[in-house]
């Protein structure tokens, strides 16, 4: 239903992501509310939507409108005062860096994303998805370049109070250093934000940064479960 001022009604319902719109080309929304309205709009409208509920929800009704599970997302926190800071001889943080270099580590570095699992994206849309995000934070001066002995080795990501990607470069991987570059990435990150607690979101399947994120003060606060579903078709060999 939409009412006599529909379009921002529908707009409060649906919120457009533009962002993942110039990847799939179709328009893109994620859902704000689960009510009846909120989904029926999206059996009105073609495009992809994205729906987040708490797990306890009840998804009987997710599924008769379409809607297909995709992840799970636990949401740790970290306050200034409990991160535990990794010390590594050799380690340095830079705003300085190769953007093509660290284009290069982010296309290796995530292929599990959500997109990837959701079974109407091609992996080459997903995949596109990161790179662009990566690019926009570029942008906004919003990556820190991780050196190993003044050699590029990775980049965080961040915005706000949200850690948002973390990208190590293949062959420095395992060698102990993840600890030290996550540490001193959340410590600058408390610095330039003037935040005193930061967030991150984690798939429950990708353990070893969980652990990781544990591992250096973050606490399990809240977890979320995402539904995507597709009103449509994308196109097809774009």
């Amino acid at each position: 239903m939409i009412h006599p001022n529909g379009a921002d009604t529908m707009e409060t319902i649906l919120k457009p992501t533009p962002w993942d719109k110039r990847n799939f080309h179709v328009n893109t929304y994620e859902l704000t509310t689960i009510t009846d309205e909120a989904l029926e709009q999206t059996n009105a409208i073609e495009g992809h939507f994205t729906l987040k509920v708490d797990p306890y929800e009840n998804t009987e009704k997710l599924s008769k409108y379409g809607f297909y599970y995709v992840d799970t997302l636990i949401e740790p926190v970290c306050k200034k005062e409990n991160l535990h800071l990794f010390k590594t001889e050799g380690i340095s943080l830079s705003r300085d860096y190769d953007r093509k270099k660290i284009i290069q580590i982010a296309e290796k570095a995530f292929t599990n994303g959500r997109f990837h699992r959701d079974f109407n994206i091609p992996n080459f849309m997903a995949d596109r998805r990161y790179m662009n995000w990566v690019h926009d934070l570029i942008e906004k001066d919003l990556i820190l370049a991780l050196h190993y002995e003044e050699e590029l080795a990775g980049f965080y990501a961040y915005e706000n109070d949200k850690v948002l990607l973390l990208g190590i470069e293949e062959k420095f991987r395992s060698r102990g250093l993840t600890k030290s570059f996550t540490s001193h990435g959340v410590q600058e990150q408390f610095r330039v934000s003037n935040h005193d607690e930061l967030i991150t979101s984690i798939s429950p399947a990708n353990l070893p940064s969980l652990n990781l994120f544990i591992s250096i003060g973050f606490k399990l606060k809240n977890t979320v479960d995402v539904y995507h579903k597709l009103n449509g078709s994308l196109p097809v060999g774009v």
